[in-house]
């Protein structure tokens, strides 16, 4: 009975001091699990700077990779851009030959001939002075050419553009002996629908009204598909209404809204002349 109490306390103790040790081991091996996280932290950490360095890298040389192409495309540009315009200045140089070749190809055709040579042969009289009657001199056919103010290697070009400043001058009389030569030799030019139509313009600014409605006729006429044909319809109005012919120019205003509905300028004009003639 003495005995119990005496082991009590012994194995209490014996026992807290077995759960003590065994705590004690489970934290050793909870630092030990901390301590190789943290190692495999400092690893990926690491590694993780090793990554972006690398990626780093790449970005790098991905931009200068993109920067060497963008230079290297514009290069290709610019050497488009180069010979496209050697291309074009070409072009327009042997546009330019072609157009003096046919001026000269046609001054030289309108050049008038050269009389050929004659010799007049004298018969002598049936008399005893032996004195050679006068002859009579043989009759040559002379070639003439149609009138023109071109000069020989002259463009179509200059040609025009000559006539065009003798215009804007106020020089109507050579704009229009001008622009006559011009579309005589070149009459399939492009510029000649406009040439016809400055012709009636500056017909019209003279005041000779008659002569200005047979030039701006002439346009629609001989270039009905030209863009100068529904400005010549226009401005045959005008001319219809400063010859107090007001049911025609009303007719030349219509036809411009209703032929040409896609030239807007001409069609505006028009349609505020109608407008404006209705009213009266």
């Amino acid at each position: 009975m003495l005995v119990l109490p005496l082991l009590a306390p012994g194995t209490a103790y014996g026992a807290a001091n077995k759960e003590h040790a065994q705590l004690m081991a489970e934290i050793r091996m909870l630092q030990e699990q901390q301590q190789q996280l943290q190692a495999m932290l400092g690893n990926l950490g690491d590694t993780m700077k090793a990554l972006s360095a690398k990626l780093d890298e790449q970005a790098g040389a991905n931009r200068k990779a993109m920067a060497d192409q963008a230079l290297t495309l514009n290069g290709i540009g610019d050497t488009v851009r180069v010979l496209r315009e050697k291309v074009d200045d070409t072009s327009v140089r042997v546009s330019s030959v072609s157009q003096e070749i046919a001026a000269l190809r046609q001054a030289l055709a309108s050049a008038p001939l050269s009389p050929p040579t004659t010799s007049t042969t004298a018969s002598p009289t049936g008399g005893d002075t032996g004195t050679p009657a006068a002859a009579a001199p043989a009759s040559v056919p002379s070639a003439s050419a149609p009138p023109s103010s071109l000069s020989v290697g002259q463009s179509p070009q200059q040609a025009f553009d000559t006539a065009r400043d003798d215009y804007m001058a106020g020089r109507y009389d050579l704009a229009i002996d001008g622009f006559s030569s011009f579309i005589r030799a070149f009459p399939r030019h492009p510029n000649a629908p406009e040439a016809q139509y400055d012709i009636g313009q500056a017909f019209f600014n003279q005041g000779k009204y008659g002569d200005a409605r047979q030039a701006l006729q002439q346009v629609i006429d001989a270039y009905p598909q030209s863009s100068s044909a529904p400005e010549a319809y226009y401005k045959l109005g005008q001319t219809y209404e400063r010859m107090n012919q007001v049911d025609l120019a009303k007719r030349a205003y219509e036809t411009v809204v209703k032929n040409y509905p896609d030239t807007t300028m001409s069609v505006i004009l028009a349609k505020q002349a109608l407008e404006r003639l209705n009213r009266k």
